[in-house]
């Protein structure tokens, strides 16, 4: 599989790296977050949402929105599920790390083919968005002895617990948490927990291309 880079105009319909952003304060708290042997997520970490940084992403990268800053650390080759938002998320990493996308539009009848995933390297420090439209799940490592520290800022209550209610429409069903529909690959653990199977083809694995 060929691993673009977010500078590259292939990026351009999936997302952006934001330019001029201040992130080093960012940085040096992510680099003190947990880092586990496989994927760990947080949606709001005290360490993030209370730096001065935090009211800048709300108000230059969200508009004024009430934001949530958390963090998606570990280590993690493959592919597994695919979610996404209604809103951008954003992205910063203390390492490199890679990210495999597709776009809501390669959805056909609630299914997605894995050949339409494309794999994208962030470099370490950049401010990249995610486009409420992209495809995404955990970040994987470029460097498995460094793992990844990924920086996650959504809108307040992304990704929290999901809304009781029943299916209305046949995008309900892909609901899985708060402003969070997902598609999942049949061999993955969440699809086991009873998430919505709506990948086909090859679970990707960096390890085996």
């Amino acid at each position: 599989m060929e691993i673009l880079s977010v500078n590259s105009p292939e990026f351009l319909p999936y997302g952006r790296v934001v330019e001029g952003f201040p992130v080093g304060e960012i940085l040096e708290a992510l680099a003190q977050t947990p880092q586990p042997e496989g994927v760990g997520y947080v949606p709001s970490d005290p360490l993030l949402q209370e730096l001065p940084t935090a009211v800048e992403v709300s108000e230059s990268l969200y508009g004024g929105m009430p934001v949530q800053m958390g963090w998606c650390n570990g280590h993690n080759t493959k592919l597994n599920c695919l979610e996404y938002h209604r809103d951008s998320e954003f992205n910063l990493g203390t390492e490199d790390f890679i990210l495999l996308l597709a776009r809501e539009d390669d959805i056909v009848d609630g299914v997605l083919d894995t050949k339409k995933v494309k794999a994208f390297r962030a470099p370490a420090g950049a401010m990249v968005e995610v486009y409420a439209t992209t495809l995404h799940y955990a970040p994987c490592h470029v460097d498995a002895g460094k793992g990844f520290r990924v920086l996650v800022a959504l809108p307040e209550g992304t990704n929290t617990a999901r809304p009781r209610f029943e299916p209305r429409t046949e995008e309900d069903k892909r609901l899985w948490a708060c402003n969070k529909w997902l598609l999942a690959h049949p061999e993955s653990s969440e699809a086991a927990q009873g998430a919505y199977v709506g990948l086909r083809g090859v679970n990707i694995d960096l390890n085996e291309q």
